[in-house]
């Protein structure tokens, strides 16, 4: 072998050596390289299990207060809706007994009341078991009347009534 082989043989010899430590290091690399991507990647699904559970759990929240604001309305409701039935039969009642003449309405009068000119006097009572000044009684279809407006007048404070337990039911709770 002469000098020149030799020397090629020894470059030889030092460019694998060379090329094997890099591949060596290029593989470590890779190996570190890839052993951060998949801690990135488990730490990544792990942070979307973590945020997926927490909007889960809000969205299951939320269905919750709305399952229970939705039952809180329905008993109001139901609540409400049975005291207008109950006054409008009460009124219809009271209405029927009214026109068989099987109840009369009566007002008491101010025998004291000078400025009118018509003083009644202080004798004059209805039968009955009335007690007090004196009564008149009333037409039967102005205490039709009567009745009719006072019973819108209870549908209209029952219906307000629903109204503001609905907004308070509705309006979240003040701090």
């Amino acid at each position: 072998m002469t000098a020149v082989q030799k020397l090629i043989g020894l470059l030889v010899l030092i460019v694998a050596l060379i090329a094997g430590s890099a591949v060596a290091s290029w593989r470590v690399q890779d190996w570190r390289f890839g052993k951060q991507l998949a801690d990135q990647a488990r730490l990544h699904t792990d942070d979307l299990t973590a945020i997926s559970n927490a909007a889960s759990a809000q969205q299951q929240a939320d269905l919750d207060k709305r399952l229970a604001l939705e039952q809180r309305l329905s008993a109001s409701e139901q609540s409400h809706y049975k005291e207008l039935s109950d006054a409008q039969n009460n009124q219809a009642g009271l209405g029927d007994r009214l026109a068989t003449a099987d109840l009369r309405l009566s007002v008491a009068l101010d025998t004291t009341d000078s400025a009118c000119g018509h003083s009644v006097p202080a004798g004059a009572t209805t039968g009955g078991v009335v007690h007090g000044g004196a009564r008149a009684r009333l037409d039967p279809a102005h205490a039709q009347r009567i009745i009719g407006i006072t019973a819108a007048g209870d549908q209209g404070l029952i219906a307000l009534a629903a109204c503001q337990d609905y907004v308070r039911g509705t309006q979240p709770a003040l701090p």
